[in-house]
């Protein structure tokens, strides 16, 4: 097959110039105000606390000026957006911040001193950093891509952007902010939320930003900012499509090449002042209620007092306002969510999706999962007799096997001290004395005194023992008769008193059983009392069910051929061009962010099995068809934790184990992407005999790359993914521009690709290949 490889949109390769720029070649640390002694310091990343000082120091008098001029052009911000582009490597140079590798590889690109200047003098050429890319069908869209300058000055934008704005968004505003992701959010519905009534999600019609809300949005930021080539650099972006917001879509935060980096943060700039009424009108009605104090609910018996409170949480354009008050108090915040969005902020709303829905009977949508208030023994349910008898017996074995340990320890100690103890006579009788040129009386003494410690101790441990020994020590002695004491020496009659005393103090286990009684009591008062609390706590509280959709994951299984009609795993032919190695990778990239993404859900349970199960199995049959083996032949060479091995033998496992799916739980405050970028993603590798290009990861200069063709999910199916009826509901897709498309990688970028530790976002897809 002859293939004819021709790149698209090169760069220019250039050698480093170092040329004088006076008026930001200085770094943040060492200002100077002569531009001679500006350009001897050489170019390095700033750290985030230097950035900050940089921003902050561009403040006057309530607003921010010259942030373009004076701080994204300088090469130090723009080296760090480079770094914040990087993906680092292992044993790669550029894992280190101050690295002279990055600004090499930076510089084989363009030249970012030179960016800068472009910056500072309105010179920066934006339609010519953009790239076109043309979908395969007559009727698709067209794409705008940014090329890597380009994104260079979308993330020194957005790093600004978030050091202005990022305190002053409310707290429930999330996605597009560090620490503040999905899993975050649900975070806050489980354990801030009590007794929700009502709820509604907002939902607004697919529509993209037009003139309007760029406009809108420019006058937002204008509030803070004073600059006007920043504003204009911004609606530039727009007016070439290189930067656009679409909501009611499914594409945000979710790592697709069609969402840009700076969309997140406009999104919450444009809804901040949304954000700031609802919160105005959630601390007003909480004034409105009166405060109690805990003394004052105690003494009202028979009462419990619940406050009404109104809950939001916004991740992006979804937006979730609860309620613990009245259906018409729903209906009114409602109301005047709409007029809001559609009045002051101009969007379209979906009024016959955005329905009121009473928490307790009807599931809600958010964040691609199902919430639902329940009481809380539903997400805590006690004991059953089963589990019950199932622990007696666990403690019972457990009594067993620590009895079997401690006679096993008893007998070797007393192997052992009989050795010592032959092997000490034996040498005394060989000789007059033991010589040593060290001693060990201290150790030997301390390893008995730990002995005979552990002994008495689990003496003093056991009651049947101590009532024993108590019983022979004092049943029957005819010292305690009082003619007997008489008749004896008054010493040895007090010898006597004093050993009873002992005896009592140490071997009566009167108060041992005592205190036995007391800890027995208490755990029944302490069970009583959590009866009790679980109880009224099911009458009069309610808390948010996070679960899982299962019926849409099953659907994007068989939708995505993991399993059959029958639901049984099945084998993906596709697939069977890649390496082994490659094809496992890729099944492990979609389980672990089935996995990541559902982790915190209440039914996690059934998506395990959907990993472990579907995705293990449809992994194993793949195999077993391209080795044009049996599945037993392919589980016996690769078990079924489905190892493989690298070039030096050593044993690799990259799909997650079965004992590790068993282990996972709600234990991590991440931002994980969905699983819609790795499931309707395929990268197929071809075979070719062209000069080498090098790897399009951002800033990666590796040469020895594989080219790898995407196949997209639509596209294979035919599927438009806008009609939910043949698509799977808030399900995403990667454009279709770049279906067929050939794509040069190395070895640990189509790694990362494959794993999910990187998106297409994280790569220059402007500078495909056009293979013929």
């Amino acid at each position: 097959m002859l293939i004819h490889l021709k790149r698209i949109n090169p760069f220019e390769f250039r050698p480093p110039i170092l040329s004088s720029l006076k008026l930001f070649s200085t770094l943040l640390q060492n200002p100077s105000p002569h531009p001679k002694t500006q350009t001897q310091n050489p170019t390095k990343t700033l750290t985030k606390p230097q950035l900050k000082a940089l921003v902050l120091s561009q403040y006057s008098h309530g607003y921010f000026s010259d942030l373009l001029s004076n701080v994204i052009a300088l090469p130090h911000v723009l080296l760090t957006a480079c770094q914040n582009l990087t993906t680092p490597q292992p044993n790669n140079a550029l894992n280190s911040p101050d690295s002279q590798s990055l600004l090499d590889s930076v510089s084989r690109r363009f030249d970012i001193e030179e960016m800068g200047r472009e910056l500072c003098e309105d010179r920066f050429d934006v339609e010519g950093c953009c790239v076109t890319m043309v979908p395969s069908r007559k009727k698709g869209e067209n794409l705008v891509l940014p090329n890597l300058k380009l994104k260079v000055l979308i993330e020194a934008i957005r790093m600004v952007l978030e050091i202005v704005y990022d305190e002053r968004f409310l707290t429930f505003s999330y996605g597009g902010r560090v620490g503040m992701g999905r899993h975050t959010a649900i975070r806050y519905l489980k354990n801030s939320v009590e007794n929700p009534s009502w709820w509604f999600s907002v939902t607004f019609d697919r529509e993209k930003f037009d003139d309007r809300h760029v406009n809108k949005l420019c006058l937002f930021i204008e509030e803070k900012i004073k600059d006007g080539f920043f504003i204009g650099i911004i609606k530039r972006l727009f007016e070439c499509e290189v930067v656009g917001i679409e909501l009611g879509g499914c594409y945000l935060g979710r790592g697709f090449p069609q969402e840009s980096g700076l969309s997140s943060i406009l999104i919450n700039i444009y809804f901040n002042g949304f954000d700031k009424e609802i919160q105005d009108m959630r601390l007003w009605k909480s004034q409105e209620n009166p405060k109690f104090e805990s003394e004052e609910l105690v003494s009202m018996s028979r009462m419990f007092y619940k406050p009404v409170k109104i809950f939001v949480v916004r991740y992006l354009d979804e937006i979730l306002v609860i309620t613990s008050g009245s259906k018409m108090l729903t209906m009114d915040l409602k109301n005047w969510a709409l007029k809001y969005l559609e009045g002051s902020l101009e969007l379209k709303v979906d009024r016959m999706k955005t329905a009121i829905h009473s928490a307790v009977s009807e599931n809600i949508s958010f964040l691609g999962m199902e919430l639902q208030a329940i009481p809380p023994s539903v997400l805590h349910p006690p004991m059953t007799e089963k589990a019950m008898r199932a622990r007696k017996k666990y403690l019972r074995q457990k009594e067993v096997r620590a009895l079997e340990l401690k006679n096993a320890r008893e007998r070797n100690r007393k192997k052992l001290g009989m050795k010592i103890l032959q092997h000490v006579f034996k040498k005394s009788k060989q000789s007059d004395g033991f010589k040593f040129e060290f001693q060990i009386e201290n150790e030997v003494r301390e390893i008995f005194t730990t002995w005979a410690d552990e002994v008495v101790q689990n003496f003093l441990g056991s009651l049947e023992e101590r009532w024993e020994w108590h019983w022979k020590l004092t049943a029957g002695n005819f010292l305690s008769l009082r003619h007997i004491r008489d008749q004896l020496p008054q010493d040895l009659v007090d010898a006597y008193d004093k050993f009873q005393e002992q005896v009592d103090k140490y071997l009566s286990p009167v108060q041992a059983r005592k205190a036995l009684e007391k800890e027995e009591r208490r755990a029944e008062e302490e069970e009583e009392r959590k009866y009790a609390k679980r109880t009224v706590d099911d009458l009069t509280r309610l808390c948010v069910k996070v679960d899982a959709p299962i019926e849409l994951v099953r659907k994007a299984v068989k939708m995505a051929g993991f399993t059959n009609s029958m639901g049984r795993p099945r084998p993906i032919k596709l697939l069977i061009a890649l390496e082994d190695t490659d094809i496992i990778k890729w099944y492990a990239g979609v389980g672990r962010r089935w996995l990541d993404f559902f982790c915190c859900c209440h039914n996690f349970k059934m998506v395990k099995i959907v990993v472990t199960y579907h995705l293990r199995f449809s992994c194993i049959l793949t195999l077993a068809e391209k080795n044009e083996s049996t599945k037993l032949e392919a589980i016996k060479h690769y078990t079924k934790d489905l190892k493989v091995s690298d070039l030096n033998g050593n044993e690799e496992v990259y799909f997650p184990t079965e004992r590790e799916v068993k282990m996972m739980g709600d234990q991590n405050l991440l931002d994980p992407r969905p699983v819609d970028g790795a499931l309707s993603l395929a990268l197929i590798r071809l075979a070719y005999d062209e000069p080498s290009y090098s790897c399009i990861a951002h800033f990666c200069d590796r040469m020895d790359i594989v080219f790898y063709r995407v196949r997209l999910l639509q596209n294979r199916l035919n599927v438009n993914p806008s009609v939910e009826e043949k698509w799977v509901s808030g399900m995403g897709a990667i454009h279709e521009s770049l279906n067929r498309k050939c794509l040069p990688l190395c070895s640990d970028h189509i790694n990362d690709l494959y794993t999910g530790k990187i998106t297409l976002q994280d790569i220059d897809c402007t500078s495909f290949v056009d293979v013929d």
